[in-house]
């Protein structure tokens, strides 16, 4: 038992020390899916701040940076692969930190889907099956095989995942670089066949386009980072866990930052603001329009960028969903089952299962109702992520609520950064919730009960999660009989700490 709460962390668990830091660094990196998610976003944020999109990636950093803090400290105290779930229900109690798991397992159940739709969408395209990809029965049989396969890959191991993983980032990393050279050696030689523009410092200035635009871009910008925690799922299965994974999810936003900026830098100087602007409802595929511009017959390179990106990501965002629920189970938050790890691989089978047959369910009905519900579906994610970020960010000051005034180190690295970077969260969960009540500014244009669908969608998951939650502490009430506790001393002024 630690600070009132019981340990109901079975002995035969994850399978510990089956990977290092470099290989925990890579699936965090991965997780996010750094060449679509710039695929998906730069079109539209160009639309919004035009040059300074460089500089919103910079301000999009910085609550990212602040939370990663918070996950780095808040494991230091408690390896547990749950991570916000475990954290918030040690520091603010049960129904906080149900809340915090319900979020980050649907982040996986909505996302999953589109990525390996994406991932088989740029793949055929890349091999010249461009007939394929159009054909949506093809295609979404071709997406739910993946998931299947790549399901498979998690569920045999994590040395095979992190395996498949390295090769997947080494993939992506040489497409983007050759990308990147490419663009901007033709814009100074000024073979660009677009208005193209000679790259400048003062489009890191994330204030350039003024401050209403910014907002808006700021909401799509946060969101390219998102995923990079899932190193620190792995926590119970990555050597020195008590530090290792926290690093690697901070340096995993370091390491995203610099590879958005040198893409975004390129995109923007060949392509120019007026021609992203006019195809910022082209979403990822603005990476498809540019490639065969850019590279000429080798576009392939670029669209193997994004299809690997999607594909790694496939199975890395995976990972955080079904580890929050084996964490939760063993707390008797969840039915036992999704506790179950594999007696051979040492991975929780169950809880991958079930969060890939839910992706796969959610995939193919919201398709049916149209392609534009299944992205309405992806806008509802931000809401979702800025709750459990800021969550996670507001733990961490509570946890150490005793120790910030101890010294300026404390103060500022488990108090007044992941507060202030929950704080900017938080804005801009209220800025989306605004946004997406308005039916004209989503997908679908549609209205739902009078509001946007991507609001609708995550006000239907967030009442989902409270009724659940409400039945499940009815069913079993031991997990909700947990008290929060603090920091003790020798945690915070020890060598650990």
């Amino acid at each position: 038992m630690t600070n009132g709460i019981p340990d109901a962390r079975p002995p035969a668990g994850l399978k510990a020390n089956a990977i290092g830091f470099v290989d925990a660094l890579v699936i965090g990196l991965n997780s996010t899916s750094p060449a679509y998610s710039l695929a998906a976003v730069i079109g539209p944020i160009v639309a919004l701040v035009g040059i300074y999109a460089p500089g919103v990636m910079i301000a999009s950093f910085v609550p990212m940076l602040l939370i990663a803090s918070a996950f780095y400290y808040l494991n230091k105290v408690d390896q547990d692969c749950g991570t916000t779930f475990s954290w918030v229900t040690r520091a603010m109690g049960p129904w906080a930190g149900w809340l915090g798991g319900w979020a980050i397992a649907m982040t996986g159940v909505l996302v999953v889907g589109s990525l390996a739709d994406v991932a088989v969408s740029f793949a055929l395209l890349a091999f010249g099956l461009d007939s394929w990809a159009d054909n949506d029965f093809v295609r979404q049989l071709l997406a739910v095989l993946l998931i299947l396969v790549m399901t498979a890959v998690c569920v045999v191991g994590t040395e095979v995942s992190a395996k498949v993983q390295n090769v997947l980032i080494l993939a992506q990393v040489v497409c983007l670089l050759a990308f990147v050279v490419v663009a901007l050696y033709r814009v100074y030689a000024g073979t660009s066949t677009f208005d193209s523009v000679e790259p400048s410092l003062t489009w890191l200035d994330p204030f350039g386009a003024g401050g209403a635009t910014l907002t808006g871009a700021l909401l799509l910008g946060v969101f390219i980072y998102w995923g990079w925690e899932s190193a620190v799922n792995l926590t119970e299965e990555v050597k020195d866990s008590a530090t290792a994974p926290g690093k690697a999810g901070i340096w995993s936003t370091v390491v995203l930052l610099v590879t958005y900026l040198s893409v975004g830098f390129a995109v923007v100087a060949y392509a120019g603001p007026a021609f992203l602007a006019e195809n910022a409802d082209e979403e990822e595929f603005i990476f498809a329009l540019l490639a065969g511009e850019v590279m000429g017959g080798w576009d392939w390179v670029v669209l193997l960028a994004v299809s690997t990106s999607a594909l790694a990501s496939t199975q890395t965002t995976i990972i955080p969903a079904s580890r929050t629920a084996l964490s939760m189970a063993r707390r008797h938050a969840l039915p036992a089952h999704f506790g179950h790890i594999h007696p051979r691989f040492r991975t929780p089978d169950v809880s991958t299962w079930w969060v890939a047959g839910i992706a796969i369910a959610w995939y193919l009905v919201v398709n049916q109702i149209s392609t534009n519900a299944l992205f309405d579906s992806l806008t509802a994610l931000s809401l979702l992520i800025s709750f459990y970020y800021a969550l996670t960010g507001v733990a961490c000051a509570v946890y150490y609520r005793r120790h910030l005034t101890e010294s300026v180190r404390h103060f500022v690295l488990i108090g007044l950064g992941p507060l202030a970077g929950a704080g900017l969260l938080a804005w801009l969960l209220v800025e989306s919730v605004s946004d997406m009540s308005d039916p004209a500014n989503s997908y679908s244009g549609v209205s739902w009960f009078g509001l946007g669908p991507p609001l609708v969608i995550g006000i239907g998951i967030a009442l989902t999660g409270v009724v659940l939650m409400a039945v499940r502490r009815l069913m079993s009430p031991l997990f909700w009989s947990e008290r929060p506790g603090v920091a003790d001393a020798d945690l915070v002024h020890g060598k650990e700490f």
